[in-house]
């Protein structure tokens, strides 16, 4: 595994007044939401990346107010469409 280091001002831990680990963790959960919401990662690779199962990730896109489905309701009716 590869580790990545991060200078981060003390006070950061403090705005979700946590440790550097959680904070660390919730970081890196917000990054791959963020990923998968602007459609450059899957649900599994987000999941595996962030380090948690997929049932995880999807409560995590909940948390962040992130759909789970990434075609639009116009992308959808079109699809239905042509069937």
């Amino acid at each position: 595994m590869i580790q990545i280091q991060l200078n981060l001002p003390e006070t950061a831990f403090s705005a979700l007044r946590s440790t550097p680990d959680e904070f660390a963790q919730e970081l890196l959960i917000a990054a791959v939401v963020k990923w998968y919401e602007v459609g450059m990662i899957s649900q599994s690779k987000a999941a595996e990346i962030a380090g948690i199962n997929r049932q995880a990730f999807l409560q995590a896109l909940n948390r962040f107010g992130v759909s789970p489905f990434q075609s639009t309701p116009e992308e959808l009716t079109e699809e239905v469409s042509r069937d």
